[in-house]
């Protein structure tokens, strides 16, 4: 990434996609009882329900209208480290959401699971683009730490915010 705005941009596109994954959820309820008797009728009466049913058309045009976005911004920046970023932080987007609207996030094992992926995206998209955190001089006689980006502080921030850990 070359600039805050680019940062801003992605954090953007990482909100549009985490919130409305919730928010479609929500939005497709009801679709199981539309019944026809063929499948193209069926099909056509499903799109019909989606379509016209606005808890689902609005988040799902915010959704795409976030695919532009991203679709832009990957001009300006490293796809190596944007679309790690962009996934990590839509996930926990979708987290903070779905708890948000009372949404059960599974336990334990689910917080685990979500800290060890957290984890996984973020070293590596850390080693891919050369900004690890732990890099060694030249001459291999010590070790100097760096500061990971900032998108993966704000993704620390809001997982403890969310849990409280």
């Amino acid at each position: 990434m070359k600039t805050v705005v680019d940062i801003l941009w992605l954090l953007l596109v990482a909100a549009l996609w985490g919130v409305t994954n919730p928010l479609l959820k929500k939005g497709t309820v009801g679709i199981e009882h539309v019944k026809e008797g063929s499948r193209i009728s069926q099909l056509l009466a499903e799109v019909k329900f989606l379509f016209l049913n606005i808890k689902c058309l609005l988040p799902f045009l915010l959704n795409q209208s976030g695919s532009v976005v991203f679709y832009f911004t990957l001009a300006t920046t490293d796809l190596s480290l944007a679309v790690p970023t962009v996934n990590s932080l839509s996930f926990l987007f979708t987290l903070l959401t779905g708890k948000l609207l009372g949404e059960d996030f599974g336990g334990k094992r689910a917080v685990l699971g979500m800290v060890l992926t957290m984890l996984g995206v973020t070293l590596l998209s850390l080693t891919d683009t050369g900004h690890s955190c732990i890099k060694v001089d030249q001459m291999q006689t010590f070790v100097i730490f760096y500061p990971p980006p900032p998108t993966y502080t704000i993704c620390f921030v809001i997982f403890v915010i969310v849990y409280g850990y």
